[in-house]
C-alpha cells in the first residue's frame, strides 16, 4: 500500500534526493514549498508559507512520515536581518508542523526534523558522538550557529498535543509524572509521533551541495588546504544520507538527536588532497585564513562554515547496526567523480 510522505522544504538538494528515493519505493510524496513549480516526476507540490496552518495541514493527517528540511541557507553574511530570517525559517516551520501533527486525527508515525552537527564544540582531538559536548567556542566564531540549533531543536521538542489541549481547555496541563500529563483529573493526549533531530553534516552529492563547488575549484587549481587545513571535516555521501533517513524511519527505537555523518571525519588538508586526486587536479593553491576572510566579505558568507573543526561521528547509527556504503572519503569522492563525468560534466565551469 502506498504511504504518504510529507517533505517540508523538499525542493532543494537533499529534498530532491529523498523525494526520488521515496517515489522509487512506491510512496506518495508531497513536497511543501513556498514556490510550487509543477513537477513531472510524480511528486506533488503544495504551497505553504512555513509559518501558518493552511490547507496543506490536511495532508499531514494520515501521512506515514514527515521530514522537515526547511531553513534559509546559512551561506550568507550574518547581518541582523539575515539572523532573524535564518532562525525564523527553522523555528516557525518546525512549530507549524508540530501544530499540524497535533491537530491530526491520525498523526504521522515519525517526524524527522533537520538540525545540524555544528552544535558540537569546535575540536581537533575528540570525536563527538551524540553524547559529545555542545556549545560555542570563541575561536570558531560559532555563537550564532549554536543559538540557531538550540532554538531549532527546542521547537521540535515541544509537546504540541499538550499545548493544543491547554489552548482548547483554557487551563494548563500539569506534568505529574514522566509519562503522564493531566489537568483537573482529565488526561492530556501526549504526542504519538516519534521525533528525530537529524544532526546533519556536510552532504556530498553530484547534484548539489558543496561537492560541485569544491570540484570546480580543484579543477581550476584552487583546491589546496583552507586556512591551517587542520580543522576536521565531517561529511556523508548522499546515498548514505538517504539510506540513513530510511533506517531512522524504520527503527522505532530511535528518537531524539542522531548524527548523520560518515564514521571517518578527516582534516581539511586531507580532504582537499583526496578531492584533487579524485578529479585529476595535479596541484591546488592553498587559501590562508586572511584570504578566506577577505573572500567571505566579497562572497557574502562566513568563514565559520570553512574554519570550524567538526569532528563528528555517527554513534547512534553505528550502535543500531547501520552499515555505510561509503564510510571513507577516498571511496566516496571517486564514486561522485565517476557519476559526474558519466553525465558529461568533465570540464570545469565558471
Amino acid at each position: 500500500m502506498s504511504k504518504r510522505v510529507i517533505l517540508a522544504g523538499g525542493s532543494g538538494f537533499l529534498g530532491n534526493a529523498l523525494a526520488k528515493r521515496f517515489c522509487e519505493r512506491g510512496n506518495e510524496v508531497v513536497v511543501l514549498t513556498r514556490s510550487p513549480r509543477g513537477r513531472t516526476d510524480g511528486v506533488q507540490e503544495v504551497g505553504w508559507d512555513g509559518r501558518t496552518l493552511g490547507d496543506w495541514a490536511g495532508l499531514v493527517d494520515g501521512a506515514e512520515v514527515v521530514v522537515n528540511l526547511t531553513g534559509r541557507s546559512v551561506d550568507c553574511r550574518y547581518t541582523e536581518a539575515n539572523r532573524r530570517v535564518i532562525i525564523a525559517s527553522r523555528v516557525d516551520s518546525t512549530r507549524v508542523l508540530g501544530e499540524a501533527i497535533a491537530h491530526s486525527a491520525k498523526p504521522p508515525r515519525v517526524w524527522l526534523n533537520a538540525s545540524s552537527a555544528t552544535i558540537y564544540k569546535h575540536t581537533f582531538d575528540r570525536a563527538m558522538d551524540e553524547n559529545g559536548e555542545t556549545g560555542a567556542t570563541p575561536e570558531a566564531k560559532d555563537e550564532f550557529s549554536i543559538e540557531v540549533i538550540r532554538q531549532w531543536e527546542a521547537a521540535l521538542n515541544v509537546d504540541y498535543g499538550v499545548r493544543r489541549v491547554e489552548s482548547e481547555r483554557g487551563q494548563p496541563c500539569l506534568r505529574v509524572a514522566d509519562n503522564e500529563v493531566q489537568t483537573r483529573g482529565q488526561s492530556c493526549p501526549r504526542s504519538a509521533t516519534r521525533k528525530v533531530a537529524l544532526r546533519i553534516t556536510l552532504v556530498l552529492g553530484e547534484d548539489g551541495g558543496v561537492f560541485p563547488v569544491l570540484r570546480r575549484l580543484a579543477r581550476l587549481g584552487l583546491g589546496g588546504r583552507m586556512g591551517s587545513g587542520k580543522q576536521f571535516v565531517s561529511w556523508i555521501h548522499i546515498e548514505d544520507f538517504c539510506r540513513a533517513v530510511e533506517w531512522l524511519i524504520a527503527r522505532e527505537d530511535l528518537s531524539g538527536p542522531v548524527n548523520l555523518a560518515a564514521p571517518n571525519p578527516l582534516p581539511n588538508r586531507e580532504m582537499m588532497r583526496l578531492l584533487r586526486a579524485a578529479c585529476g587536479a595535479p596541484f591546488g593553491l592553498p587559501a590562508t585564513e586572511w584570504m578566506l576572510e577577505v573572500g567571505a566579505v566579497f562572497l557574502r558568507t562566513e568563514t565559520e562554515l570553512i574554519l570550524k573543526s567538526r569532528r563528528v561521528v555517527p554513534g547512534r547509527l553505528l550502535a543500531s547496526g547501520f552499515q555505510f556504503q561509503f564510510p571513507k572519503l577516498d571511496e566516496a569522492l571517486p564514486h561522485l567523480e565517476d557519476r559526474t563525468t558519466a553525465r558529461g560534466d568533465a570540464r570545469p565551469t565558471a
